[in-house]
């Protein structure tokens, strides 16, 4: 390289380190003015319960948090990784895109109008890391084509298993890599890369066998839904091409999937963003496809963008008029939510970053040290917990909702037989106003005997159930005490009473439940014990499939998820 092309390159290179700077500033106001959002303060709570693995995701979200909580419990601090990381990878996509040579103005255009990055500039989430790790693998994987290094292959390696330490959804982007060149297979270097990146995994994988996979058997099973919505899949679109930014994105497609493939590492953008792009729209066929879950492919969409600019060798006047009122709007959605703006702070989402803050501490007047349960989501206990910095907000995760990582922690059996306070935002006769804030109104109860089975294990030994209607089946059921303490379903004391039911469900909702006799509450199981017990179920009197559970009951909650769902049909 000449001298002149050193200085040249330098001087391309200096309003990027502008932009940097001004990235980087924003994020850190962004971060030290907003609260949290439900998500932060849950995987907040994974960084203090630090594991191989979680119910929803792998660990290395809980690792960028706890590196940063660890220097101050404030909101900047918990996202100070994210926001160093966010600066590094759009350095990163510099360097990638300075081989074909793309113009520094239309990079800071399109970098500043892509929604995306803004969100998750600071907001520390695993897609943050997950899009870190992608980018530094494309970093490395632009060199590997050329240079078939045993060095490159090891670093490689590593920077995959990270991130699949971040997100499941790094499986596309190796998967549509090595689609993308299949004369990847003959390099005996790529099967070092395969091998080391799955001993690096290896411990996840042994936390997902001895959870009984929790992760697969929700991201694939608990969250398909039976009956498909078109909504989910015609919201999909428009939905990504806000992320790519509200007045631009659309172009920025257009421009990405008509560009020009020349080298191996362009295809593997065009095969990596094309694939990602379709496998989650293919997935609105199951449930929702949220925005966000793309991330990972808009870095092939950005890269892919300038490269066309490139080699179009013009920028249209219009998109330069157009980008820059893109980034005003963005910018100053950002600024509004930095303000408080009321207009800003009524949209969607962005009204749970407010007054949850206020609102933890004033239930904690009310409860003290106590545990607090609330009913059905992650979001407020962990909200809770992190303006506490505490552990004493419990969510139960009744039959109704899905499991969540507090059905694996040990919160359940620390508050058994103590005085809890139950917090729920709607009125019911038992309970009565405990705050009115920002975040709603509140109710509340005490309850001075928590007595829960959130864990225990039944299983009738199948999974379709076929009856008449109005038939009546004894079902045999086995049911596992998996604590360290005797469990005692009695109800002889003066506690909280306790029941089996069987509960019917419809595509729509619940239909009804039915209880066992009283002859469950004499079964008492030592730990890790388990036995049989004959529930007799009679089917619904109208025709048609249901679903059905198996839940234990305990006043005042509403019953907890103790079996598997069950297919019945009902003839």
């Amino acid at each position: 390289m000449t001298l002149s092309s050193v200085q040249n390159s330098k001087q391309s290179d200096k309003p990027i380190w502008y932009f940097l700077f001004f990235w980087t500033i924003l994020n850190i106001i962004q971060a030290a003015t907003l609260e949290l959002h439900a998500d932060e303060a849950y995987y907040w709570m994974y960084s203090r319960y630090l594991d191989w693995g979680y119910f929803d995701h792998p660990p290395m979200v809980a690792l960028f948090i706890r590196l940063g909580d660890s220097i101050a419990h404030t909101e900047l601090c918990l996202r100070l990784i994210t926001i160093i990381t966010s600066t590094a990878s759009v350095y990163i996509l510099w360097l990638i895109l300075k081989r074909y040579a793309v113009n520094a103005g239309a990079f800071i255009l399109v970098i500043s109008g892509t929604l995306i990055l803004h969100i998750y500039g600071f907001t520390t989430t695993p897609d943050a890391p997950l899009f870190f790790f992608a980018v530094l693998f494309y970093y490395f994987y632009q060199k590997y084509i050329d240079d078939d290094s045993w060095s490159l292959a090891l670093i490689l390696g590593v920077v995959i298993a990270c991130m699949l330490y971040s997100k499941y959804h790094a499986v596309l982007l190796v998967a549509f890599t090595v689609i993308s060149n299949i004369k990847l297979l003959r390099r005996p270097s790529f099967y070092a890369i395969a091998i080391l990146a799955v001993v690096l995994y290896i411990p996840h994988i042994l936390w997902q066998v001895n959870h009984n996979f929790p992760s697969v058997n929700y991201h694939l099973y608990e969250r398909a839904v039976k009956v498909y919505n078109p909504e989910n899949s015609y919201l999909y679109i428009p939905g990504q091409l806000l992320m790519a930014g509200p007045i631009v994105g659309w172009f920025l497609f257009y421009l990405a999937f008509t560009t020009k493939i020349k080298d191996a590492f362009i295809r593997c953008l065009m095969v990596n963003g094309i694939g990602t792009f379709a496998f989650f729209f293919f997935t609105t066929l199951r449930g929702e496809a949220q925005p966000h879950w793309t991330l990972i492919a808009f870095a092939p969409l950005i890269m892919l963008a300038l490269i066309r600019f490139k080699q179009r060798d013009n920028i249209p006047r219009w998109f330069n008029i157009l980008a820059i009122i893109n980034v005003v709007l963005i910018v100053g959605l950002r600024l509004g939510m930095v303000f408080e703006a009321p207009l800003v702070t009524r949209i969607g989402q962005i009204k749970s970053y407010y007054g949850f803050k206020e609102w933890s501490h004033l239930v904690k007047q009310k409860a003290g040290d106590n545990y607090v349960i609330m009913d059905d989501g992650f979001q407020n206990p962990a909200k809770y917990n992190y303006y506490t910095n505490s552990l004493k907000a419990f969510s139960y995760d009744s039959r109704y909702y899905r499991h969540t990582q507090f059905d694996i922690w040990p919160m359940e059996e620390q508050m058994q037989h103590k005085r809890a306070y139950h917090l729920i935002d709607t009125a019911n006769a038992r309970v009565e106003l405990a705050v009115n804030t920002k975040a709603g109104k509140w109710y509340g109860a005490w309850v001075n005997d928590v007595r829960t089975y959130q864990k225990v294990k039944i299983d009738a030994g199948f999974s379709h159930l076929k009856l008449l209607a109005g038939e009546e089946r004894a079902i045999d059921l086995t049911i596992t005490n998996p604590y360290s303490y005797t469990v005692d379903f009695s109800n002889k004391e003066a506690r909280p009473k306790a029941l089996l039911g069987v509960v019917f469900f419809k595509s729509d909702g619940f239909i009804f439940a039915q209880k066992s006799g009283s002859d469950f509450n004499n079964i008492i199981l030592k730990p890790c014990q388990s036995t049989h017990y004959l529930f007799h179920v009679k089917a619904p009197l109208k025709k048609g499939k249901y679903e059905m559970m198996f839940s234990v009951r305990t006043e005042p909650f509403e019953g907890s998820k103790n079996s598997k769902i069950i297919s019945l049909a009902v003839d």
